[in-house]
């Protein structure tokens, strides 16, 4: 049994994904010309990811820290379909559409908002531009139970989709009462077997911990009915309250949330909980069965992690399209705009909506790949990065190994000269232990740093 107690003392303020630059480092110097110039001259030869974001949910879940546009009016989605093949079209002119696509993935909002008709045409537009998909290709879809029926599954299987993920949260009523999100455990039953009886191969499930009124014995009871519906993998996240970012978080009540000793219990708990049942963890939050290609890559090293969560498909550059999406590439980060009034004018003048981003010098190449490797497989191969970047490691990182000898001294981390070791209690801290490697978190004063707790 993990003793979290002794650890609680590194659940200090981070950000929720350390994979990614610290947010004041995208920077609006960043424009479409910028952008434009690294699509016209990727290399050819690498594979392209596809990030789609549909922003519409139909009313407020007050947890969500997702860029959502509420709506229950029929023609808005009808508008914004027409506005990504505005996007779709602009950005066929710069990226060569013909590369192959190993993954692509809707997200929202609530990408089943949208009803059959309206998916059907959405995926035969984006396929109109891009048509060669990998016959490996990941294809998925972010699914709220509430809102999904059998001609919306049809549509998605009859056009490749393998993979599904189910928002959960927690079946505790009180919890959902609390959070604005009622949703009956039979609803989500039910939409599962209907995927699973119309072949989607692979189902996610995600819970939160640390909302509203969660005690450690509720969750419990979370867990237990959540196995009844035998999904593939889990995803298990930390709520992130940030309310000065996220107007609807401020509806909840912070004296309900709870404590940091309560949280470690329910993540202590549920790590155990999954595993005995048959789970393995996988990367920081997920878990899966052990013939589960995400297991069996970890196993070998090979997991990778972007903007889209963990996979086995590394290497492709992340195209985002939509309102609000990130995209990245090996030496990039590129947003969309946040608004959708300045999303459709710099469509409808014939620009690309680029709101910000940021242009990877040498050095946050070198970080990326030693955090992303880390984050990815709780470990590091120190020869391999000296020999891809031409650096003497102890000396690059002299700073960051200094910062990483009190997560030796507690046992969590085994620093050698030729690799780097996350024990099974360090994994669960993996954010806090890369810190040390991101350079522009270590600019900011720990005083004056503003995310998500890590725990």
């Amino acid at each position: 049994m993990i003793d979290f107690d002794k650890f609680s003392k590194y659940s200090k303020p981070g950000p929720r994904y350390t994979s990614y630059p610290t947010a004041p480092e995208f920077n609006e110097n960043f424009t479409e010309k910028t952008y434009i110039n690294i699509l016209e001259n990727q290399d050819k030869s690498r594979k392209i990811s596809l990030y789609f974001h549909l922003p519409f949910c139909r009313s407020a879940c007050y947890f969500c820290g997702c860029n959502v546009v509420f709506t229950s009016k029929e023609d808005k989605k009808e508008r914004y379909i027409g506005y990504l093949e505005k996007e779709l079209e602009i950005l066929s002119r710069h990226l060569d559409t013909s590369r192959e696509v190993l993954q692509m993935h809707f997200g929202g909002g609530t990408p089943t908002f949208f009803n059959a008709d309206q998916l059907d045409r959405i995926i035969k537009l984006i396929k109109k531009y891009f048509k060669n998909f990998s016959d490996e290709a990941e294809i998925s879809c972010e699914i709220d139970p509430r809102f999904l029926n059998q001609e919306q599954t049809d549509i998605l299987v009859s056009h490749g989709f393998n993979r599904v993920s189910f928002g959960v949260q927690d079946f505790n009523e009180k919890v959902q009462k609390t959070i604005h999100r009622i949703q009956p455990f039979e609803v989500t039953k039910n939409v599962v077997d209907m995927v699973r009886a119309a072949g989607i191969k692979s189902v996610n499930m995600d819970l939160i911990y640390g909302l509203p009124y969660q005690t450690l014995d509720t969750f419990k009871k979370t867990l237990e009915m959540s196995l009844k519906l035998d999904t593939d993998r889990f995803a298990v996240f930390n709520y992130a309250h940030v309310p000065w970012m996220k107007k609807t978080m401020r509806k909840i009540d912070e004296t309900t949330l709870p404590v940091p000793s309560e949280k470690l219990a329910i993540m202590r708990y549920t790590i155990d909980y999954l595993e005995s049942n048959g789970l393995r963890m996988i990367g920081m939050d997920h878990f899966a069965k052990p013939d589960d290609e995400l297991f069996l890559a970890i196993e070998k090293g090979e997991l990778h992690r972007n903007f889209q969560g963990y996979t086995t498909k590394g290497g492709a550059d992340l195209i985002g399209v939509g309102l609000t999406s990130i995209g990245d590439g090996e030496a990039h980060y590129v947003q969309n705009v946040k608004e959708m009034k300045d999303y459709e004018a710099l469509l409808d003048a014939g620009h690309l909506p680029v709101h910000r981003g940021l242009t990877l010098s040498d050095d946050d190449v070198l970080r990326k790949a030693v955090i992303m490797e880390m984050m990815s497989n709780f470990k590091l191969n120190i020869t391999k990065i000296e020999r891809e970047f031409g650096i003497n490691f102890s000396e690059y990182f002299a700073d960051a190994l200094d910062k990483l000898k009190v997560f030796e001294e507690e046992g969590l981390v085994e620093v050698h000269e030729d690799k780097i070791l996350v024990n099974t209690t360090g994994t669960l801290l993996i954010r806090n232990i890369v810190m040390p490697f991101d350079a522009y978190l270590q600019k900011i004063p720990e005083s004056k740093r503003r995310f998500s707790k890590t725990v």
